[in-house]
C-alpha cells in the first residue's frame, strides 16, 4: 500500500509540475479519410479531408485523438453549379486575418474539375459564416484539383495540378502567383511533370478512356532553413505505386522560374509491403504542439489493390532532418506500432 501512495503522490506531482507521461497512439488516426491536411493555430489542430461532397472541418488539440474530436461540416455546396460534385482535397488556410478554405470540384463531369474556395472572417473556422468567392484560376481555365497556396518574402503563391491542354492523359504541377487569396495574377507555370518510371505507373486497363495516366499531384510546401521543399504524390492513386516525390527551391530563387526547382531523381516516400501500407501520398505538415518536432500527415492503403477508395486513412508519424538540410520521411510505419503522441508544451 505504501508502494502504490507513493506511485499516487510522485503522479500527481507530475501531472501538477506539467510534465506529464508521453501519450502513444497507434496509426490510422481515422478508418477513411483521403487527402488529409492539418493546420495548427492558437492551440488547436484543424483538420480535414475529401469527403466527395462537402467541407468538413475536425477541431482538436491533439492531432492523435481525431476519432473523438469536435466535427462540423462547415460547408455544403448548392446542388445544380459547376461545383456541387466531387469536392476533392479542401484545404484550409489562415491569410491576413481570414480564413479561408479551397477545394477542387466539378458538376459530375471529372474534366470539368476546377478550384474553388470560401472566406471566413470568425477567429475560429468552426463559427461564423463561411462565404463562396467563386472559382480561383488563371486565364487558360484548364482542368485543375490539389490546390494549396503559400507565402515567400511577401508573395502569396498558389500550387495545384492540372492538364496542359483539355484531354487527361497526365497531370502536371502549376504554379502561379496570387494578388490576394481569392485572385491570380499573370501566367501558370508549370514546374514539374512525370518523368522518372516510379512517377508512371498509371495503367487504367484498356477499356478505359485513356487507358494509361502519368501523374504528378498533390503539391505540397514545406519550409526549413533557406529552402523550399515542393512535396508532390506521383502515380496514380489507383496503384499500389502512389508515391511522394521531391522539388527543391532555395527561398531566394525566382519561383516562377522552373529552373528554380530540382527535381529528386528518386522517391522520397514509398510503399512498404513489409509494415502494410500501399499507396502513400496526398500529404502535409504539421508541427508538435511545443513546436520541436515535425510530422507528416498521409493517406495510404492497408492492403494492396484498395485503390482510390474509402478505404484509404489518414496517418501521421514524425520525421528528421539529413545533413543536407533535406527531410528524411523514412518508411510508413506499421499500423500496429506504438508511438509517441507529437510532443505538447
Amino acid at each position: 500500500m505504501k508502494k502504490l501512495f507513493k506511485a499516487c503522490i510522485i503522479l500527481l506531482l507530475l501531472a501538477k509540475s506539467g510534465i506529464a507521461q508521453q501519450k502513444t497512439f497507434t496509426n490510422p488516426l481515422l478508418p477513411s479519410g483521403a487527402d488529409p491536411w492539418v493546420i495548427y493555430k492558437d492551440g488547436f489542430y484543424y483538420y480535414t479531408n475529401s469527403t466527395g461532397h462537402n467541407l468538413t472541418l475536425w477541431k482538436t488539440k491533439d492531432i492523435t485523438q481525431l476519432k473523438t474530436a469536435v466535427k462540423k461540416t462547415i460547408w455544403v455546396p448548392p446542388a445544380g453549379t459547376n461545383y456541387s460534385k466531387e469536392l476533392w482535397a479542401p484545404e484550409l488556410h489562415f491569410i491576413k486575418g481570414k480564413w479561408y478554405m479551397y477545394f477542387a470540384a466539378d458538376d459530375g463531369n471529372n474534366n470539368n474539375h476546377r478550384i474553388y474556395v470560401i472566406e471566413n472572417p470568425s477567429a475560429d473556422p468552426l463559427e461564423g459564416e463561411w462565404t463562396f468567392k467563386g472559382q480561383v484560376g488563371d486565364k487558360t481555365n484548364k482542368w485543375a484539383i490539389d490546390v494549396s497556396v503559400f507565402e515567400n518574402k511577401g508573395q502569396l503563391y498558389m500550387i495545384w495540378a492540372g492538364w496542359e491542354g483539355d484531354v487527361n492523359g497526365q497531370q502536371n504541377i502549376y504554379i502561379a502567383k496570387m494578388k490576394d487569396p481569392y485572385t491570380i495574377e499573370g501566367q501558370r507555370v508549370k514546374v514539374s511533370s512525370p518523368e522518372y518510371d516510379w512517377e508512371k505507373y498509371g495503367d487504367l486497363g484498356a477499356q478505359s478512356n485513356p487507358p494509361h495516366v502519368n501523374v504528378n499531384e498533390g503539391p505540397e510546401i514545406l519550409k526549413h532553413k533557406n529552402k523550399l521543399f515542393l512535396i508532390y504524390s506521383a502515380s496514380g492513386c489507383w496503384t499500389d505505386y502512389y508515391t511522394l516525390g521531391m522539388l527543391t527551391a532555395s527561398k531566394n530563387s525566382n519561383l516562377m522560374d522552373p529552373a528554380s526547382w530540382k527535381k529528386s531523381p528518386q522517391p522520397v516516400f514509398k510503399q512498404s509491403p513489409e509494415n502494410g501500407v500501399y499507396a502513400p501520398g496526398h500529404n502535409s505538415f504539421f508541427k508538435s504542439p511545443d513546436g520541436t518536432e515535425d510530422w507528416i500527415l498521409y493517406h495510404a492503403n492497408s492492403k494492396p489493390g484498395q485503390g482510390c477508395g474509402n478505404e484509404r486513412s489518414p496517418r501521421a508519424q514524425k520525421f528528421s532532418w539529413s545533413v543536407d538540410g533535406s527531410p528524411n520521411f523514412g518508411v510508413p510505419l506499421k499500423e500496429s506500432e506504438v508511438l509517441n503522441a507529437p510532443s505538447a508544451k
